[in-house]
């Protein structure tokens, strides 16, 4: 990890160790409740998944139901994804001042109204507005999730803490979005929000169940929330985000063609492929949770040189239907080992506005999701063909790699300018002598 800095600067504490937001020994859980505070909270992540992702193999369904072309049916997935953009800085910053519960659970409350709202849409108005109003709690909900769970769990275990709250995402990906693709083919396109509807109903009972309410953070409030904007490391980790991840989503976007075009596997085994990005997330979720516990700054530096080498590779892998089938398995893990650690280095960049930082990690994500789709997309209306967007991310997570460098360069610069000097040191103790 990079050298500690002052608090005021880096949110690090004097002995570089991070800050345990909002939470105090007393508000601690451990054992079986601290497993049941954080499943509750995974639950909503799970919903949040599901509803996010699945729509994407629903497309067809939705796009005839709704007699629109499918550039209008492309706005519903993009809708969403404004959502998320603009609510999660908005309501983060609207929360400062509430209990987090009570904030996690208003959120998780419109996620399932919103999606009851898809359910009953009548026309692609109807569809369009509620699909926007679903993503807007999106980005919000994980934030104040991630900062809950920092503040219960030990501070030796806060990148844990937050990647199990990071799960429900990653586990929606092998279990819910197969699921809710498939009943929304047997049952209709809209049974698919039903069923979130009711995983967010359950949210809601479990969260108010198993979630300590903890109080206000002492001195919060939406100015101090908005004082994280004018910090550097905040914006330089936002970067690292999107750049970085990117790549990720250069390849995940186009990986139906790759497979089946470059690596010739049958369509029918596509879902098997999205079941494997899903199980690498989950893995790479674990992983990057237990890096960020020994070492934030160098458990960045490592990811994201780690999918830089896995995007190089990628195209000569994708030749053969296994190493194919591995390498998407990597990406994922690759991926996915990044989110816990930003999560965290965000809340130690801004110690006076956790939720805020938090959340903006969403949006950067889901910035992330437009630009590496946009750049992949491009690269093959170029002609450079299929593999060309893995080369894309590979370049983007070498980018994010140098961010990531620069920011821990800059804090060890600051840290040498803060710290007395030897002779500063022996001069305070000559003036306290006389």
């Amino acid at each position: 990890m990079s050298s500690p800095v002052p608090p005021s600067s880096t949110g690090l504490s004097a002995t570089g160790t991070s800050p345990n937001p909002g939470g105090t020994p007393a508000q601690r859980l451990s054992g079986r409740r601290l497993v049941l505070a954080i499943g509750a909270l995974a639950v909503g992540g799970f919903a949040i998944g599901t509803t996010e992702f699945t729509i994407m193999g629903l497309l067809e369904e939705m796009r005839a139901d709704l007699g629109v072309d499918y550039a209008q049916g492309g706005h519903v997935i993009s809708a969403y994804a404004l959502g998320v953009v603009v609510g999660a800085p908005v309501l983060a910053t609207l929360g400062a001042k509430k209990p987090q519960r009570a904030v996690a659970l208003a959120l998780m409350l419109v996620i399932t109204l919103a999606n009851l709202s898809s359910f009953f849409a009548s026309g692609f108005g109807w569809m369009l507005a509620s699909r926007f109003l679903s993503g807007l709690p999106h980005g919000a909900y994980f934030g104040v999730a991630a900062v809950i769970a920092a503040s219960l769990a030990d501070p030796a275990r806060r990148g844990r803490a937050i990647s199990m709250v990071m799960l429900g995402l990653s586990i929606a990906n092998v279990i819910g979005v197969p699921f809710a693709t498939w009943l929304g083919q047997q049952f209709g396109w809209r049974s698919m929000f039903l069923l979130v509807g009711l995983i967010g109903a359950a949210t809601l009972v479990l969260v108010r169940a198993f979630v300590p309410d903890i109080p206000v953070r002492a001195g919060a409030s939406i100015r101090r929330e908005l004082s994280a904007l004018r910090r550097v490391q905040l914006w330089m980790t936002l970067l690292i985000g999107i750049v970085g991840f990117g790549g990720f989503f250069a390849v995940y976007s186009y990986v139906s063609p790759l497979m089946t075009e470059v690596a010739g596997l049958s369509t029918s085994l596509l879902p098997l492929v999205v079941a494997l990005y899903g199980i690498g997330m989950v893995v790479g979720n674990i992983l990057g949770g237990r890096l960020a516990d020994r070492s934030i700054m160098g458990s960045i530096y490592g990811v994201m040189a780690a999918i830089a080498a896995v995007l190089v590779l990628f195209p000569l892998a994708a030749t053969r239907p296994w190493s194919a089938c591995l390498f998407v398995f990597l990406v994922g893990t690759s991926g996915s080992m990044l989110i816990p650690p930003l999560q965290a280095r965000l809340l130690d960049v801004s110690p006076g506005a956790p939720s805020l930082a938090s959340s903006l990690n969403h949006s950067a994500l889901n910035t992330a999701n437009a630009l590496g789709a946009a750049l992949g997309g491009a690269v093959i209306a170029a002609g450079w063909g299929f593999t060309a967007p893995a080369t894309v991310g590979a370049i983007l997570a070498l980018l994010g790699l140098g961010v990531a460098l620069a920011s821990g360069k800059l804090e060890r610069r600051r840290a040498a300018m803060d710290t007395p000097t030897s002779s500063e040191v022996r001069s305070a103790e000559a003036l306290r002598a006389r």
